[in-house]
């Protein structure tokens, strides 16, 4: 017999996805675009993979005892403008140009992409 509150499902899975996976698939799939790719979808996915890894470290700074100075609290405060959101649709969207851009190979990398960033949104307004 518990006397705490159960928390939802769905809040769990929303804060998991958003602060140990979709950042890190992001990074992956930028930089996947960036070594397969050609032309002009390479940069866009070049400043993807950058922002995303950069959040990733930000992340696992403090488990790595990495969480003093001034580029830390600089890179923290930013990954929690508005509700950690922020840090993760600007990445995405500077993603989203690949998608547009012409002769980009692998577009399935596109798809999946598409998929998350659907699951991200959706998980958002679930528990908004």
């Amino acid at each position: 017999m518990s006397f705490l509150p159960e928390p939802d499902p769905v809040v769990l899975a929303f804060l998991f996805y958003k602060k140990f996976v979709y950042l890190e698939v992001l990074a992956v799939l930028a930089l996947i675009r960036v070594i397969v790719g050609r032309g002009i979808a390479r940069w866009p996915a070049l400043v993807t993979a950058l922002m995303a890894g950069g959040a990733v470290l930000t992340t696992f700074a403090p488990a790595a005892g990495l969480n003093q100075g001034p580029v830390y609290v600089s890179a923290a405060q930013m990954m929690a403008e508005g509700g950690g959101m922020a840090a993760l649709l600007v990445p995405s969207a500077v993603f989203l140009i690949c998608s547009i851009t012409p002769r980009a190979r692998w577009r399935s990398i596109d798809a999946l992409h598409a998929l998350m960033l659907a699951v991200l949104l959706g998980l958002w307004w679930w528990t908004s």
